[in-house]
């Protein structure tokens, strides 16, 4: 029998894609190295998708790599990849770049409607002092934070979420039938949290359930299924309100 969302005690969350729009932010960040070279003819598509290609390649080569030291050789890579000339301060600025991602419109008013509902975790492909500067922007305390740098792996390695899950049931006496995983990306998030057993919430803000397309997130050719779909952090809260 389906479970109804109320039915969950905790949610665990992927923060770039899901909560801070982080397609924005890269394309943002990208624009001086375009500028630069006077380029004109790369999309937004193809930058964020070239983006989507370096950086999980970068994530699995260098795992313990701390993410704006990550972001600093994507840019490079990027940079040689279009054919672009580039400079270590070029580089550097893009990997200092995560502070002003901004967030969604709809995050920070969502999660103080769940906060009331559940107990809300993170789980990020970054490093703490990466995720404090966005952590300003979402309007929560969250209760407990998880980084890539905390692990020393990027996910969907699927040791980030065997480090979460037991984290979550020493510290907090969470065990996993608890845990609604909500999250953009089915490459970074879906694919591991349901391989983890984890229920999972899908916030398709690109729209790929409708044949939208990937952005900046690696494309997996066999789509998981969810047990929640909703297309903003806005409907899941407002669905979570009609259900209490």
């Amino acid at each position: 029998m389906a479970r109804a969302l109320t039915d969950y005690s905790a949610l665990t969350f992927d923060c770039y894609g899901t909560l801070i729009d982080w397609e924005s932010g890269i394309w943002d960040a990208l624009q001086p190295l375009l500028h630069r070279n006077g380029c004109t003819e790369i999309t937004r598509e193809a930058g964020l998708l070239a983006f989507a290609e370096t950086e999980s390649a970068q994530q699995a080569e260098t795992p313990d790599m701390v993410y704006n030291q990550l972001l600093t050789r994507v840019h490079a890579s990027l940079a040689k990849r279009f054919d672009l000339k580039t400079d270590d301060g070029l580089d550097r600025a893009f990997g200092a770049s995560l502070p002003h991602w901004p967030a969604f419109p709809d995050t920070a008013d969502a999660l103080r409607v769940l906060k009331n509902h559940f107990k809300l975790v993170i789980l990020s492909n970054v490093s703490r002092e990466g995720f404090a500067a966005s952590n300003r922007k979402l309007g929560v305390t969250f209760d407990a934070i998880y980084t890539a740098q905390d692990v020393g792996s990027y996910k969907p390695n699927p040791g980030n979420f065997t480090y979460m899950l037991d984290a979550l049931a020493l510290d907090h006496g969470i065990a996993p039938g608890d845990i609604l995983h909500t999250a953009q990306s089915l490459f970074h998030d879906h694919v591991p949290a349901k391989n983890a057993g984890l229920d999972c919430a899908w916030i398709d803000r690109q729209r790929l359930s409708e044949g939208g397309n990937w952005g900046a997130t690696a494309r997996v050719e066999n789509r998981p299924e969810v047990d929640f779909l909703y297309f903003t952090m806005g409907e899941m809260a407002q669905a979570v309100s009609d259900a209490a």
